[in-house]
């Protein structure tokens, strides 16, 4: 916790940082910790599962993403330790122009390439995060849709978002007028597992994600963000 704490002081240090941490939820039971941080042009998510669940499958993902001021992403890396594997993954968009070139890379195994691929993105293409940044800043309203074109480096697509209510939420941060809109990223569209991405914006102009869940089938369960601290700047 302590190490925890330190880090943050040094994120919100730097120039126009937000810093949010969230509980994970799986099965009415605590399942582990994130940190969406949040600079001028880049952002990171740390993610990591804890206790019984960090018992039965370790996660530990550190992901990092550079975009534009239009929030078109730039590069993008994962550095996921899942299981009994340890990967990195390094996507760049548009370099060449039109162009994601993916790498992934062994780090258990000497950092051996284990896989390479180029595909087709347009000019300006999102990963997850600069996205969610996107929508951040964009005018929302109930009953409004957008598309969003989106990338991972494997596909590209463009992704249907739907801002489908406002609604209040309770979090261990407090309680909070928010929209809730869903992004549809499953079914075969970006990911092939078949759920549903909510994710609850702030209904203010700060547009801050107190809340997001990946609905599965119920043999795997829902998965729930809630945020339970915003760092002080």
């Amino acid at each position: 916790m302590l190490a925890r704490a330190i880090l943050a002081l040094v994120l919100v240090c730097s120039a126009g940082a937000e810093v949010f941490d969230y509980g994970a939820e799986w099965r009415l039971m605590r399942a582990g910790w994130a940190r969406l941080t949040w600079y001028p042009g880049q952002a990171q998510l740390f993610l990591e599962t804890t206790g019984f669940v960090g018992t039965l499958y370790h996660v530990k993902d550190d992901y990092k993403v550079s975009y534009s001021d239009k929030y078109c992403a730039s590069t993008a890396v994962m550095n996921a330790e899942e299981g009994s594997k340890h990967r990195e993954i390094t996507v760049h968009y548009n370099t060449p122009p039109g162009k994601a070139e993916r790498v992934e890379r062994d780090l258990k195994n000497g950092n051996e390439v284990v896989e390479t691929k180029q595909i087709e993105v347009p000019p300006c293409v999102h990963d997850i995060i600069a996205g969610l940044t996107r929508l951040r800043h964009v005018p929302l309203k109930v009953g409004q849709k957008l598309e969003l074109p989106l990338s991972d480096g494997k596909k590209s697509v463009s992704t249907r978002v739907e801002v489908q209510k406002a609604e209040r939420v309770k979090t261990p941060a407090g309680e909070f007028d928010t929209l809730r809109l869903e992004a549809f990223l499953y079914h075969g569209v970006l990911y092939r597992r078949k759920a549903h991405l909510y994710v609850w914006l702030t209904n203010d102009a700060r547009r801050i994600p107190v809340q997001i869940r990946v609905k599965m089938a119920f043999y795997l369960g829902t998965v729930t963000l809630q945020l339970e601290k915003e760092w002080d700047q």
